[in-house]
C-alpha cells in the first residue's frame, strides 16, 4: 500500500493546498478498497468508485484509487454528501463508506495541542482509526453493475434531436430510441425567445441569417 503521506502529498499538486475534504477523500478511498478486499490505487477497470458529491473530496478519493471519471471508473451522484460506494465490478459486491457523524467534534481528540477547528480537522482526520473516522456498511445497488458501466463502444442517435449517443445512455419511450433530454429528463430547456444560433459566430459578432432574426 502506498505511504498515506505520499498519497497527500500528490493530492496537493492537484491543489494549491490540502484540506480535510481531501484527507477524507483518502481515507475512504483506501477503506472502501479494504473492505473490499481490493488492492488500491489500480490501474485496471476492476473496481468503480460513486462519490456523493463533487471538489476536493473526490481528488482524494481519486488518488487514493486510482479510480477517475476519464477512465469511466468513477461516477458522482450528487447528493452533497462525503460518501462513496465502492463496487467490484466483476462481482457486483459493494459497500459504502462515509464519516462517522461526530468526526468535527472527535477530531479535537487526535490534533492535541491545535486550537483552530479547520487544522484539528486537518491533522485529526490523517491519524484517526476507521473505526473511529468511518462508518462502513454492505450496499446492494439499485441498477444491475452491467447497466451502470454499460458498453463503451456502443452508438446510436436520438430519433428526435437526431445526436448521438454513447454507452447504452438512451432510453425508449412509446417505440422511440431517444436521448434523456429528449425522453424528458434534461438537466436544461432551451431559451423559447431565441433560436439556436453557433455560438462561435454569436461571440465573434458574425452576421448571418440566425443572428439577424433574433428578438431584440
Amino acid at each position: 500500500m502506498i505511504p498515506l503521506e505520499k498519497l497527500l502529498q500528490e493530492s496537493i499538486s492537484k491543489h494549491d493546498r490540502l484540506c480535510p475534504r481531501q484527507v477524507l477523500g483518502i481515507r475512504i478511498g483506501l477503506a472502501g478498497g479494504a473492505a473490499l478486499g481490493m488492492t488500491v490505487p489500480r490501474q485496471d477497470k476492476h473496481l468503480l468508485v460513486i462519490v456523493e458529491t463533487d471538489g476536493c473530496f473526490v481528488s482524494g478519493v481519486e488518488v487514493a484509487t486510482g479510480c477517475a471519471i476519464r477512465h469511466r471508473t468513477l461516477r458522482v451522484e450528487d447528493f452533497g454528501k462525503v460518501a462513496a460506494t465502492f463496487v467490484e465490478v466483476d462481482t457486483g459486491r459493494a459497500v459504502r463508506v462515509a464519516p462517522s457523524l461526530d468526526i468535527r467534534q472527535r477530531a479535537w481528540d487526535f490534533a492535541p495541542g491545535e486550537e483552530r477547528r479547520y487544522y484539528a480537522q486537518l491533522e485529526g482526520y490523517k491519524v484517526m482509526p476507521d473505526e473511529d473516522l468511518l462508518t462502513i456498511e454492505r450496499v446492494d445497488l439499485t441498477r444491475p453493475i452491467e447497466e451502470l458501466v454499460s458498453r463503451p463502444g456502443v452508438r446510436v442517435n436520438c430519433n428526435i434531436c437526431g445526436e448521438e449517443i454513447i454507452n447504452e445512455r438512451q432510453v425508449y419511450l412509446d417505440g422511440q430510441m431517444l436521448c434523456r433530454a429528449c425522453a424528458g429528463q434534461a438537466y436544461y430547456r432551451p431559451d423559447p425567445l431565441t433560436e439556436v444560433v453557433p455560438i462561435w459566430l454569436e461571440v465573434q459578432n458574425i452576421p448571418n441569417k440566425l443572428t439577424t432574426s433574433l428578438p431584440k
